[in-house]
């Protein structure tokens, strides 16, 4: 028994750089919001995310010089019961002027890499420790 295979020639493929032209052409221009002027990022996506995180928290630690340590709470619910479980976790975050103390109830904004483990920055105390 003779097979014959007939050999079919590969499909072609638009040349990359011709795709990624017509992509870049394709994108509309988000109308342009404050702070975001020279972002290299889409702002409508950004905002989708969230952009800029915020979070309250308890001070629990302040020994270090220009950065405080806080305990943030997260209440999730349970996926399969239901119940409401708080989370917590710690994070560091930048005080300019070391004004924060233990206890201190404050306002912290996600930032960008001030150190290997701080990416968060104090906005305002909202309740000082009594």
């Amino acid at each position: 028994m003779a097979e014959t295979t007939e050999k079919k020639a590969p499909a072609k493929k638009a040349p990359a750089k011709k795709a990624a032209a017509a992509a870049a052409d394709a994108v509309v221009e988000a109308p342009v919001e404050a702070g975001h002027e020279h972002a290299a990022h889409d702002v409508r996506d950004a905002d989708a995310r969230g952009y800029r995180k915020s979070r309250r928290g308890y001070v629990v630690s302040d020994k270090m010089d220009k950065t405080i340590v806080v305990e943030v709470e997260d209440r999730v619910k349970h996926p399969l019961y239901g119940k409401v479980i708080r989370r917590t976790s710690k994070v560091k975050a930048h005080d300019e002027q070391n004004t924060a103390g233990i206890g201190d109830l404050v306002l912290i904004n996600e930032t960008r890499p001030l150190s290997a483990t701080k990416r968060w920055r104090l906005v305002e105390i909202l309740e000082k420790a009594k």
